[in-house]
């Protein structure tokens, strides 16, 4: 597969941050990751790992048959050589599911962002669903350090009888480091944009946390929360509309966890965000509103959490 440059310099947010680093240079052999991921089924009908491509420091190996509530899904882990993203690390990830087939992906441990002195980690992801394909998409959180600079684009291209299942978790930094970190890195730059096979453009959502102009910690951004979750299912509407039904939005103020649900536009399904003190919580909301859409989409829950994770 063709890797193409990973560069955010024309993004306007990122202009302060574009100094070559004094050490290895951006694009230096381990700092730039690449991955390709192809499911598809096999001849018996078997969903498999078809496609594997990647580039150091970024590691697979191969499919896992572990899903207790669906034996026939292949998983497969997303692991790093390379320890935490450091100044001018470049990563490009790129999964595609096609016809009929399903997967479930997620990542051995949470992305740590190391302190920054002149570049950015930045990262470009494409996902590809085809016809009635099926992926669940769940990595654990993403940690930014002191001064940690991070932009990320994720394209999702899927076809109107595919489910996508996509989140993302945002720690407000090392909180229990030392006296702890929150909301100290220099910024945190954020796009999903879904569209159709054909090209038609379906939502676009962007987010930008910069703390040193407008501090997260006002109300109506995370207030008093630490932990964001970002969930995106990319869905047929009937699925959606099913789905949709069974959650109640909710503010526990005892547990310190609040989660909401909402329509993507042009229906193409749901956005559902979920706001907490701890990943733990967080990561339970998420996987139990993944096993919603499953039973909805497979007719089968997702199993429980492995007890280390």
């Amino acid at each position: 597969m063709a890797i193409s440059k990973v560069d955010f310099s024309s993004a306007k947010e990122m202009a302060p941050y574009l100094e070559q680093p004094k050490a290895m240079y951006v694009g230096a052999p381990g700092k730039t990751g690449y991955l390709f991921m192809g499911f598809e089924l096999d001849k018996s009908g078997k969903s498999i790992m078809r496609d594997l491509d990647r580039r150091s420091p970024i590691i697979v190996q191969q499919e896992l048959y572990f899903d207790e509530e669906m034996p026939e899904m292949p998983c497969v882990y997303i692991l790093s050589a390379g320890g935490p993203n450091i100044d001018g690390d470049r990563y490009e990830q790129n999964i595609t599911v096609r016809k009929d087939a399903f997967a479930f992906v997620s990542t051995g441990a949470a992305t740590k962002l190391s302190e920054m002195k002149y570049n950015y980690s930045g990262l470009k992801q494409e996902f590809v669903l085809e016809d009635h394909a099926y992926l669940e998409f769940l990595p654990e959180p993403l940690i930014p350090c002191r001064h940690t600079r991070f932009i990320s684009d994720t394209k999702l291209v899927i076809a109107p009888t595919a489910t996508l299942f996509y989140s993302e978790v945002f720690m407000g930094g090392r909180k229990h480091y030392g006296d702890g970190e929150l909301f100290e890195y220099d910024i945190l730059s954020v796009c999903c944009h879904g569209e159709r096979p054909d090209g038609e453009q379906l939502f676009r959502e962007k987010f930008i946390i910069d703390p040193n102009k407008y501090s997260p910690r006002n109300l109506g951004v995370m207030h008093n929360y630490d932990v964001f979750a970002n969930v995106i299912v990319m869905t047929p509407k009937e699925h959606a509309d099913k789905i949709y039904e069974q959650i109640t939005p909710f503010i526990d103020n005892d547990k310190q966890i609040a989660a909401g649900i909402t329509y993507l536009p042009n229906q193409s399904g749901l956005l559902f965000k979920v706001l907490g003190m701890e990943p733990g919580p967080v990561k339970k909301v998420i996987r139990d509103f993944c096993s919603k859409v499953r039973l909805q989409v497979k007719g089968k829950p997702v199993p429980a959490e492995f007890p280390w994770r």
